[in-house]
């Protein structure tokens, strides 16, 4: 079952690589205090997700932070190295915090894993959320294919 606005975070654990190596994060206290957006996508260096979403938000940041967003961060069911190299070619380090689901607990804790075949396997499906304080406040889910309700523009409309 997806998570709904006004229910708490899940508690999972996601990675994050930094200079010094891969740092795990509880998704309770990253998630705890705050203004987050937190967009999940199915996977770095994929089609749309490296040609609009990522891109997108990064090109959005400085706009999303003004009004008063504390943190992005990008989910994608991948290993911290791959997520580390993907946001550094898109200008990522400093906007976007690159969350590594390797194993999808995380996404299937939220309930947006889904299988996409036999080459992507399971991944996150493509979606946006708003979290306040550790609390979703409003989730926006693609229809598959799609990339629309999930752009940044359009969650500046929700804030």
């Amino acid at each position: 079952m997806t998570i709904e606005a006004g229910q708490a975070i899940p508690q999972a654990t996601i990675q994050i690589k930094t200079d010094d190596g891969v740092d795990a994060h509880d998704t309770l206290e990253y998630f705890g205090a705050g203004r987050t957006i937190l967009f999940a996508l199915p996977g770095a260096f994929t089609a749309t997700c490296s040609a609009k979403h990522l891109p997108e938000f990064v090109a959005k940041a400085e706009e999303l932070q003004a009004t008063g967003v504390d943190r992005i961060a990008c989910l994608a069911v991948n290993d911290a190295h791959v997520m580390k190299a993907w946001g550094d070619i898109h200008g990522a380090p400093g906007k976007i915090d690159m969350l590594a689901d390797p194993h999808a607990e995380f996404a299937r804790a939220l309930g947006v894993a889904v299988h996409m075949g036999p080459i992507l396997g399971e991944r996150a499906t493509r979606c946006a959320m708003i979290i306040d304080n550790g609390v979703l406040t409003s989730i926006m889910m693609e229809e598959v294919g799609a990339y629309e309700v999930s752009s940044p523009t359009y969650v500046m409309t929700q804030l």
